[in-house]
């Protein structure tokens, strides 16, 4: 493990206990079934998607991804400003922006497709995982190594590369998942691109209810935490589309991650915003049981990606 990547201090022990409402075994094995066949679906369906071109592409991904996350029994809920308005309208972010979220649970992938489809930056053992894998493929990943610290300048030009053609990228700059009642702090690099490419920054809130159910933190097995998502009762995934922030406005890549930070970390403001998609309200997640991050190497990383 190299002593440069981020941790959380989030455990599965600590943070991922269940004390919520279960559903039954049969009705979590029925979601486990229905999550894998509408993975294997969409897999062995791709190259049917092949002559739609890009954004037809994308809005299958998109489709594709929404079929996967409510198969596992996950609700959807979409806020955005009033000034954005519903998906596919003029103001939604476009092509060329930097999508970065808070990374809390495997399921941040799929969710952010459903509603910014786009190339994920994602770690190259992302390629092997049984669900992520086949998902991430399709939806034209750039998968980097995160151990290999002299390759992180190629990835910012990567990432400034396709900001540049017109893709929209999304990155998860904590560079480690935590549990959701306490975030990380941005990494710089990845904002560096956005810089380079003159982009826009585009600042996206993700929450579940309840807290812990979805989080996929430390050495979670990723089976354990599929069975975990499948057996939660109510899970609700909420992702708030923020202001977009102008990466021309900042004279470098820590201010303008701080900015993006601050935008993430504030509190839900819903004076200027509409729910897109469903109408059921999520559980936000409690006081934190964090008081500091923690950068020090862990045995392993559920989630990490490069910063």
């Amino acid at each position: 493990m190299s002593a440069w990547l981020p941790t959380a201090p989030c455990t599965p022990a600590g943070c991922a206990t269940p004390q919520w409402p279960t559903a039954g075994r049969l009705t979590a094995f029925a979601r486990l079934i229905a999550g894998t066949a509408a993975v294997l679906a969409g897999v062995v369906l791709s190259p049917l998607a092949i002559p739609l071109g890009p954004p037809g592409r994308a809005r299958l991904v998109a489709l594709w991804c929404r079929t996967v996350i409510r198969a596992f029994g996950v609700r959807v809920r979409i806020v955005v400003p009033e000034e954005t308005g519903p998906p596919g309208a003029g103001s939604w972010p476009g092509p060329g922006t930097l999508v970065v979220p808070n990374h809390i649970s495997w399921l941040d992938i799929p969710l952010v497709a459903t509603v910014l489809p786009g190339r994920m930056l994602a770690k190259k053992e992302v390629r092997q995982w049984p669900v992520l894998g086949p998902l991430a493929g399709f939806g034209g990943t750039l998968f980097v190594d995160r151990d290999r610290l002299r390759a992180l300048p190629g990835v910012v030009g990567a990432v400034a590369d396709s900001l540049r053609g017109g893709a929209r990228v999304i990155v998860f700059p904590e560079g480690s998942t935590w549990c959701g009642r306490e975030k990380g702090r941005f990494r710089n690099a990845a904002f560096q691109a956005a810089i380079d490419a003159g982009a826009t920054v585009q600042p996206v809130r993700i929450t579940y209810g309840p807290v812990g159910a979805a989080a996929f933190v430390g050495d979670d097995p990723l089976a354990a935490s599929l069975w975990r998502v499948a057996t939660a009762g109510g899970l609700t995934a909420e992702i708030r589309i923020l202001p977009p922030i102008s990466a021309g406005r900042h004279t470098d890549r820590r201010s303008l991650a701080r900015a993006a930070q601050a935008a993430v970390a504030g509190g839900a403001d819903t004076s200027s915003a509409h729910t897109a998609v469903d109408n059921d309200r999520a559980n936000l997640p409690s006081v934190s049981v964090h008081h500091c991050d923690s950068f020090s190497p862990a045995s392993a990383s559920s989630a990490r990606t490069p910063s």
